[in-house]
């Protein structure tokens, strides 16, 4: 199994201008991550993502660190004005890019859920009428370019497992399946180690994520925390300083001969390289 690190770890670097994501390919090789994943792209200048994109790559490679993933919202009910087919267009672009960063994966939202505004029917089921073509539909056009597409538990609307393995089965489709993210599923109050067992049949890629846990019925515990769907109270953690049952979960995807990535997703309140470095060495140990 191959340890990652998202991008996405080092955004807060990115938004204050401490960090570029070439400085963030430097720093990963030289924690000693095996794999690097992009969470979208951010080009400090007006160049063109056509142009940036192998740019990124090339770093990559400079550094002898393989890009694993591609992650980029999308969203198939309310997205491109509410035009599930301009959605998958946009979609698609971002597939193109995965492509020209080599990336093997591309993971993309479904959706936040209907509006509240809408009339009428709002479930999960009542989605999937929508979420289906629009995901086949993009995951059929990245099969020609040898991406495979994926969704993650996330955004709450699509966050618990058995809806997730419901949409996966629902769309039918070799070339896509799931990306587990091992905390998120606390989001929507669900047991992480019981919902990675239902998904793994279906895992493409893997988050390793960790989170402080706080009853809602708690005191608040103020900035740097929010609400489950059921009111608990949560706050990202570095990888091992949470209460995920990380041990549980890295025993079912070994348990299931899971060996692909498994990619650090640190939002902590921690710098981020003390989140992403402390929590490459606990993995490491867990795994060993």
């Amino acid at each position: 199994m191959q340890i990652g690190v998202s991008s996405y770890s080092y955004s807060r670097l990115f938004r204050s201008g401490e960090m570029t994501e070439f400085d963030a390919i430097r720093k990963t090789a030289e924690l000693g991550y095996d794999v690097i994943e992009f969470s979208s792209l951010h080009p400090t200048g007006d160049e063109p993502f056509e142009q940036y994109a192998p740019d990124v790559r090339a770093a990559c490679d400079e550094t002898g660190l393989p890009i694993a993933n591609y992650t980029v919202g999308a969203d198939f009910i309310n997205g491109s004005g509410g035009d599930w087919k301009r959605e998958v267009e946009r979609v698609k672009d971002e597939v193109r890019i995965a492509h020209l960063l080599g990336a093997p994966g591309m993971r993309h939202d479904a959706t936040r859920g209907f509006p509240v505004s809408r009339p009428g029917e709002r479930s999960f089921d009542d989605a999937l009428p929508i979420l289906v073509p629009a995901i086949r539909a993009v995951t059929e056009f990245a099969a020609d370019l040898g991406v495979r597409t994926m969704v993650e538990n996330h955004g709450l609307f699509c966050q618990d497992s058995e809806r997730v393995e419901r949409l996966v089965n629902a769309v039918n489709h070799e070339n896509f399946g799931v990306l587990i993210d091992i905390g998120n599923f606390l989001c929507v109050d669900e047991s992480p180690d019981t919902a990675v067992g239902r998904l793994i049949p279906y895992a493409f890629h893997v988050h390793a994520k960790d989170f402080h846990t706080r009853p809602g019925t708690a005191t608040d515990p103020g900035e740097g925390w929010f609400r489950t769907r059921g009111g608990n109270y949560l706050r990202g953690a570095i990888v091992g300083h949470g209460e995920v049952p990380l041990a549980s979960c890295l025993h079912v995807l070994s348990r299931h001969g899971y060996d692909g990535v498994l990619s650090i997703e640190f939002e902590g309140l921690e710098h981020p390289v003390d989140g992403v470095r402390i929590g490459l060495d606990n993995l490491r140990r867990y795994l060993g």
